[in-house]
């Protein structure tokens, strides 16, 4: 392990050594797990933690690019998680104003999940938070507002704006356009 007493140039110079012996191999390593424009993203999130973490990664250049990518698979493992989450909130949401046990009974039932939940990953990341906030949390306005760090009245302004985001996402599926990234809508557009 390298020495905690270290200069910076040091620290700089042993860093760029060990981003130099393997930014190459850790971006194909990266690249046959994820779609290739996430790829460099995925590396430089890797590179941080070796900087940060630098104390930690082992002396012999192989050993380093074996922990890299070991880090690698942690940092894909946590986004396919995030990612998995993300997508189970749809679900969440049609499941908190409907009774799942109902949903056999209910055809429009299931057509209102099936399209919530394709309409759900077209919001922006603050649209579902300011959602999610009240429907699935049971916040209140003045309660989200102070999870977000903003006034009640902007966030009635955001979940105001993010419902109306969600409605026309809705509106447009069942009108029959196409979602982007559904395997139904890639076969369609062919």
């Amino acid at each position: 392990m390298e020495s905690i007493t270290s200069s910076p140039r040091e620290r700089e110079q042993r860093f760029r050594e060990i981003y130099d012996a393997a930014y190459g191999d850790l971006l194909r390593f990266v690249r046959r797990r994820v779609h290739p424009s996430h790829a460099e993203d995925v590396v430089g999130e890797v590179m941080l933690v070796a900087w940060r973490r630098l104390d930690d990664v082992p002396e012999v250049l192989s050993d380093a690019r074996a922990w890299l990518f070991g880090v690698a698979r942690k940092v894909l493992q946590n986004n396919r998680r995030r990612e998995d989450r993300r997508d189970a909130v749809a679900v969440r949401l049609a499941e908190v104003r409907h009774d799942p046990a109902d949903a056999g009974q209910h055809p429009d039932l299931v057509a209102c999940t099936v399209d919530l939940a394709a309409a759900w990953p077209r919001l922006s990341a603050t649209d579902q938070e300011a959602i999610a906030l009240s429907v699935l949390d049971g916040l209140t306005g003045p309660e989200a507002a102070a999870v977000l760090g903003i006034s009640p009245t902007a966030y009635r302004l955001r979940l105001s704006r993010a419902r109306r985001t969600l409605r026309r996402h809705i509106d447009s599926t069942t009108a029959g356009e196409p979602v982007p990234g559904h395997p139904a809508s890639e076969r369609s557009a062919r």
